[in-house]
């Protein structure tokens, strides 16, 4: 049972400023995730389903068994992860609550999980562990993926970013007069794009730290959403 006030808490909500500058971070731990992914647990990606179903359907062709089993891995670690991410959030109004945040904290606390297998096993993981953290990986973007479909912004994405390219150009073409009315969308982009940028560094010079670095980035998301929504008024 929720104790006084609960209530009124979770009827706070970010501002909009707040969750299209806190999405850009996200889409940067993604970015950085789905490199540590790609070069170190076999070419797979933690998010981008495209690119998973592509390399599914190449291992089955060509009977290449680690693309088949990191597929699977992946394309189902990715669809719980939007199932656990979206089941706290189902009957929740669009933006980004006091539960949401918990949402995403949840996710972090996954990622630890990766991040401390991943050192334990010195960055050199057998075929069983790279699954494991693999799976692990994808399911949190999936979660991720629910979080920021919950938030209330018209085709706002953190993980898959052909729609919003799509959506970027295309409002260009139709009305470039409105540059700022996708700021957002180019902003996320850019993000995934440094944070595969930073991935790709640590990971060539640090690779052991990799997965904590995503970790950072999605534990300092809910922190500050915690920490912005408290000094927001509740409604009612």
């Amino acid at each position: 049972m929720m104790g006084p006030g609960a209530g009124r808490a979770d009827e706070r909500a970010l501002p909009r400023a707040t969750v299209v500058r806190l999405l850009v971070v996200l889409a940067t731990a993604s970015g950085l995730l789905d490199v540590f992914c790609v070069t170190q647990l076999g070419g797979l990606f933690a998010s981008v389903i495209t690119g998973n179903l592509v390399q599914l359907g190449h291992g089955v062709a060509t009977t290449t068994a680690h693309l088949v089993t990191g597929g699977v891995v992946a394309v189902g670690g990715f669809a719980v992860g939007v199932a656990v991410g979206t089941l706290p959030l189902r009957r929740a109004r669009p933006g980004w609550h006091r539960r949401t945040g918990m949402v995403v904290a949840a996710q972090s606390l996954l990622l630890v999980a990766v991040a401390a297998a991943w050192w334990e096993s010195n960055g050199t993981p057998g075929p069983a562990e790279s699954l494991a953290l693999l799976g692990g990986a994808s399911a949190a973007s999936g979660i991720q993926s629910a979080v920021t479909l919950s938030v209330g912004l018209h085709g706002a994405s953190t993980t898959y970013l052909t729609g919003t390219l799509t959506q970027v150009m295309r409002g260009l073409v139709l009305d470039p007069h409105h540059l700022t009315a996708h700021a957002g969308g180019v902003s996320r982009l850019l993000g995934v794009f440094a944070g595969a940028v930073l991935g790709g560094l640590v990971s060539w010079t640090a690779p052991r730290w990799t997965p904590a670095l995503v970790v950072v980035l999605v534990a300092a998301v809910a922190v500050t959403a915690d920490l912005v929504l408290r000094r927001v008024p509740a409604s009612g």
